[in-house]
């Protein structure tokens, strides 16, 4: 018997593995293509070939720019198009794109249902597609959170109209979903899963005496936060920071560096990353609101850092601190207050038992977001769809929601 299609829709895919790119979509494909036949549409980036085999995902990559210039889809396009606002002139050119490759896709591949991931670009190209095929959407933070103007706010109500059923990664992110239209019964509570089994453990007894940052050089990221801490130490308890990642506030963030011990690594591959874990002994996720309102959901960094047994310190933002329970299994200060996240970086770097016990119950918390036991509960959530029967609006009628 043959297993039902599944069309994988999304803007960021590693173009090969290991090459840094963030890689949860793949992840996440890779497991629910355990009871689909799975195709994945997603925009050309530099060193990715149009056509692959992904282990068990066929990928296909759409063109959307010159190829000299087209640069809008590799990162994050929202702080891409902050950037450089002159890549508002791929915007056109990307959507249309996008409408196209998915259209060809639906035509050519015949899918049983869709997941999108992000509610801008991808949930308004669901629009485009016939309204007899399921849409499943996943909200991952940013395309939520930023674009809350009257106009963008009805494109994304819109979207969200369209989906027969809506992931988020926190219970702020259900509420915001709710308030634009989609039924609570067919929102569910379920956060990107990360590849825990690759993730190198710290070996008991390993003191590294180094912090660890891991995220985009973007506002919301909270690196800037990070920095004036250190600086609010006293020398001698004053660790070394590597810092892992790249992004467009990679100059200035340098410049305000200057004096401490911090490392800028820029974006690793899996391996380096994987040892940048296992080799550190705090790793710290300071994020923040930016101005536009663009915050994180739940980063797959701060999952794969738990995993590895580092002692974690996030700040107290709608999906952080639910992975992370303050005194249990991490620390969590106020967003953006410096002076609280000083004061909990010189606690823990002076309390050695203190620093391992919170590993300990971080690895253990990290394991119910492993992408084995997340790719089970889209799994679930993807048949579910199949088997409820549709209205005349593409929604699945009377789904009821999952959670974690």
């Amino acid at each position: 018997m043959s297993r039902p299609r599944l069309l994988v829709v999304a803007s960021t895919y590693p173009a090969q593995t290991g090459d840094g790119v963030p890689a949860f979509v793949r992840d996440l494909a890779e497991r629910e293509a355990q009871a689909f036949e799975t195709l994945v549409v997603v925009p050309r980036i530099p060193g990715a070939p149009r056509v692959s085999l992904d282990g068990p995902l066929r990928v296909r990559r759409f063109a959307y720019f010159p190829s000299r210039w087209e640069d809008l889809a590799d990162g994050a396009i929202l702080e891409n198009l902050r950037a450089r606002p002159w890549r508002w002139l791929q915007v056109p050119g990307f959507f249309l794109a996008e409408v196209v490759a998915v259209r060809r896709a639906v035509r050519r591949f015949r899918p049983d249902v869709v997941h999108a991931h992000w509610i801008v670009p991808q949930g308004l190209v669901m629009l485009a597609v016939p309204r007899r095929i399921p849409v499943l959407l996943t909200t991952l933070g940013g395309d939520l959170y930023a674009l809350g103007s009257g106009p963008a706010k009805m494109l994304k109500a819109r979207a969200v109209a369209r989906a027969a059923h809506v992931t988020v990664m926190n219970a702020d992110m259900r509420r915001r979903v709710v308030d634009l239209g989609a039924d609570p019964d067919a929102v569910s509570l379920l956060p990107m899963g990360a590849d825990l089994q690759s993730v190198r453990r710290r070996e008991p007894g390993a003191r590294s005496r180094r912090l660890l940052f891991v995220g985009r050089l973007v506002e919301k990221k909270g690196l800037g936060v990070l920095l004036d801490a250190l600086r609010r130490l006293p020398d001698d308890e004053r660790w070394p920071l590597l810092v892992v990642g790249d992004g467009p506030e990679r100059g200035a963030l340098e410049a305000a560096a200057a004096g401490l011990d911090v490392t800028f690594a820029g974006q690793l591959g899996r391996p380096d990353l994987m040892s940048a874990y296992a080799e550190s002994d705090i790793a710290v996720f300071p994020s923040v609101v930016a101005p536009s309102g663009d915050q994180d959901g739940l980063p797959v960094a701060l999952l794969e850092a738990m995993a590895a047994g580092c002692a974690v310190v996030v700040s107290d933002l709608p999906g952080l601190d639910e992975a992370v329970r303050d005194g249990v299994s991490g620390v969590v200060v106020p967003s953006g207050d410096a002076g609280a996240l000083a004061e909990a970086l010189r606690a823990l770097g002076g309390a050695e038992d203190r620093r391992d016990a919170l590993g300990r119950a971080a690895e253990q918390s990290a394991e119910g977001y492993s992408a084995d036991a997340v790719g089970g509960l889209y799994r679930q959530v993807l048949l579910g769809i199949l088997d409820q029967p549709a209205d005349g609006s593409g929604r699945a009628a009377g789904l009821r929601a999952t959670s974690t």
